[in-house]
């Protein structure tokens, strides 16, 4: 299950991530670009892939967060542990389930 979570995460980021690649820049030239006043001493290729990764981690956030808040309650709240292992006052522990004899 964690696996398919990975990919709908990474998948769609990937591929929001290629599309801002040709918009951002079809409209602006790597080699106009600055930082903090200074031309940027990259290559436009170097540029490409940074900004791609970019633009690739910011997607796959959303992606992410998108994914967390679709999750069901259950999943949420499930107690990962098994009941005998437990602590006090965890849900559904087989020790608060017994009937005194």
């Amino acid at each position: 299950m964690l696996a398919q979570r990975m990919m709908w995460i990474v998948w769609p980021a990937f591929l929001v991530a290629g599309v801002l690649e040709v918009v951002v820049f079809a409209m602006f030239d790597p080699q106009d670009m600055q930082w903090f006043g200074q031309p940027v001493e990259m290559s436009r290729q170097g540029i490409y892939t940074l900004s791609f990764f970019a633009f690739w981690i910011i997607t796959g956030g959303s992606s992410a967060l998108t994914t967390l808040l679709s999750m069901s309650p259950f999943e949420t709240n499930r107690c990962p542990m098994v009941p005998t292992e437990r602590p006090d006052g965890c849900p559904k522990q087989e020790s608060c389930c017994e009937q005194p004899v």
